[in-house]
């Protein structure tokens, strides 16, 4: 990953996370009335928050975790209701006050502690466990490799991440700018086939003691994204 180009996509995440959309998102991670089209990204969302979850320890506790884009915090919550210590990470400082306003009460030992800030820095520290729900699906197979790279850099035992998997139907969506209501500005999302993805992570020399396992894919309505287990 070429420095400049992170940081420039990075650039353009905050400003839209942070300004152009943060009520959109707000409301889009509630229980508020919502359009038919964020509806589905809605649901599918859920479906794939739900389905990152099942794949982590049911008793997370005594472990680490990094929620990295964490947007709200729905995801951080109910790592942490496991027992989880969970460093919750996003760009938007706005998304992140939010998150803390709803956080609940945390029962056991789990907590969270929520940052702003790049999810990519080593100053973070270890981990046992990363997962970054639809935070890469911006950037580039090399760029999204690379930042998988630099999560297990401090993790020992795995990494699940979302990509948004080359589609015809995702592929048509992306080019006539319909997969966000045009309003929103959103930053290009780029569609990456899963084998391409897959073929990047396993020849990166930074990964060689890490394999690709479970994979899933959640398409509902304008939502269509793949998730991507990466252990040890």
């Amino acid at each position: 990953m070429t420095q400049t180009t992170y940081l420039a996509r990075r650039g353009q995440l905050q400003t839209y996370f942070d300004r152009t959309a943060v009520d959109a998102w707000a409301r889009l991670t509630s229980d508020a009335p919502v359009s038919r089209v964020r509806a589905t990204v809605r649901a599918g969302r859920d479906a794939m928050r739900q389905t990152i979850l099942d794949w982590l320890p049911a008793d997370l506790s005594g472990a680490r975790l990094l929620d990295a884009g964490c947007g709200t915090g729905a995801l951080a919550v109910e790592a942490a209701k496991r027992g989880a210590d969970v460093v919750a990470i996003d760009l938007s400082p706005n998304l992140v006050a939010l998150a803390r306003d709803r956080t609940p009460a945390l029962p056991g030992s789990g907590r969270i502690d929520f940052r702003a800030g790049d999810m990519l820095d080593s100053s973070l520290g270890r981990f046992d466990y990363a997962v970054a729900m639809d935070s890469l699906i911006h950037y580039r197979a090399a760029d999204m490799a690379d930042a998988v790279a630099r999560l297990a850099s401090g993790v020992d035992h795995g990494i699940i991440f979302t990509f948004a998997p080359r589609t015809p139907a995702l592929t048509a969506m992306h080019a006539v700018g319909k997969l966000f209501p045009r309003g929103d500005k959103s930053p290009a999302i780029e569609p990456i086939g899963p084998s391409a993805i897959t073929k990047r992570l396993r020849s990166h020399p930074a990964l060689a003691a890490w394999h690709t396992d479970r994979t899933h894919r959640v398409s509902s309505g304008f939502y269509i994204s793949q998730a991507l287990e990466v252990v040890r």
